[in-house]
């Protein structure tokens, strides 16, 4: 499997009604051939309805999809060609490993010699040679969500859809798959679509997100540019912990408290504006430090430890507060004044990022 083999998804104004909800609303989507695209978003976005339309499991009241240059908006599941990993793998209990990959080769009358050496293939891809005779029961967690990808892939489909694979999994063991399906990816190069509602999982694992929000895409884009620049509110808060500021536009500029912003040369919104604060790129900063840097002023009301960084809650002289979080190395613990003490922090202009803030306009 190459990336000149996979294929392409065109997704052209698709909507889905539940009654007087609209699941899905007008979508336009493009995944590039050989994409790990992720489709994220909180539960009752749209993202599991998006990716059964593409499996075709569900059909659409409105709109068209296209693999490669095929209209497949009619087409049954079966006759789609995509492999599918679903949440709960949706292994058969009374067959074995073997049998459970070999299933779609059943299914498409392949040679049976032909079929076993691509079941060892599978196993081998997903680091488990050797398992083709052992029972599902006798498996892990991770070891039965192998054994669903591999089936998944085993018929070498140029699509492969998953949705929340590693729901299931504990934290550790869903990290560390994590990257074997990323590393999986790269040496298959098939086209993956991937839904989770965890941030840091599409984060780690994505070429681009599509970040959905009431059945509309609010962004699409790289994983850092969705969380260094978020196009609104509802994706720099559902994308990394933020703190918001209200900013006044006067002047050619925007200010807080009185003072005038530096920001780097990201295009400010044209409405009404916050500033969003990631609090790990905010500073504490000495007596009589901090030129070049935006400042904020309060005291501290909250300090947490939390193993390998800390967590400081700040409350402003205005009342709002933000969050700032520091590697908990001695150094940095020995900087962080007491609770009720004042603090000053530091904001490069780099970081001081201009969001449309609807929740302030309403």
């Amino acid at each position: 499997m190459t990336r000149e083999a996979s294929l392409p998804i065109a997704v052209r104004q698709v909507t889905k009604r539940y009654g007087a909800v609209r699941a899905l609303d007008h979508v336009d989507l493009d995944i590039k051939s050989g994409e790990f695209l992720t489709l994220l978003g909180p539960s009752g976005s749209g993202k599991t309805t998006l990716l059964m339309v593409l499996a075709g499991f569900t059909r659409p009241d409105h709109g068209s999809l296209s693999f490669g240059e095929e209209e497949v908006i009619r087409l049954a599941p079966h006759k789609r060609n995509v492999g599918m990993v679903f949440q709960n793998y949706a292994l058969f209990p009374h067959m074995d490993v073997a049998a459970n990959i070999g299933f779609p080769l059943r299914l498409r009358k392949v040679a049976r010699d032909e079929a076993a050496r691509r079941v060892e293939r599978a196993l081998e891809m997903v680091q488990l040679a050797g398992y083709g005779g052992r029972r599902v029961d006798q498996l892990s967690g991770g070891q039965r969500q192998r054994v669903a990808l591999a089936r998944a892939i085993v018929f070498e489909p140029r699509i492969l859809l998953m949705d929340e694979p590693l729901s299931a999994l504990d934290k550790q063991l869903r990290e560390h798959m994590q990257i074997e399906l990323r590393r999986l990816h790269e040496k298959l190069g098939m086209t993956t679509v991937y839904v989770t509602h965890d941030q840091r999982e599409a984060l780690t694992m994505s070429d681009r997100i599509a970040v959905i929000n009431r059945g509309r895409i609010a962004q699409l884009d790289t994983p850092r540019r969705l969380y260094e620049r978020p196009a609104d509110r509802f994706v720099a808060e559902f994308i990394g912990e933020s703190s918001f500021l209200p900013v006044e536009a006067r002047d050619g500029g925007h200010f807080y408290a009185g003072r005038r912003l530096m920001v780097g040369d990201a295009p400010a919104p044209a409405g009404r504006a916050a500033l969003m604060l990631r609090p790990e790129r905010l500073r504490i900063l000495a007596d009589g430090a901090g030129e070049g840097l935006n400042l904020l002023e309060g005291t501290v009301q909250e300090s947490v430890y939390q193993g390998e960084t800390f967590l400081l809650q700040v409350q402003l002289a205005d009342g709002n507060r933000v969050s700032l979080r520091g590697i908990a190395t001695g150094a940095a613990l020995a900087a962080v004044p007491r609770l009720g003490q004042p603090i000053r922090l530091g904001l490069s202009a780099e970081d001081t990022i201009l969001i449309a803030d609807e929740e302030q306009a309403a």
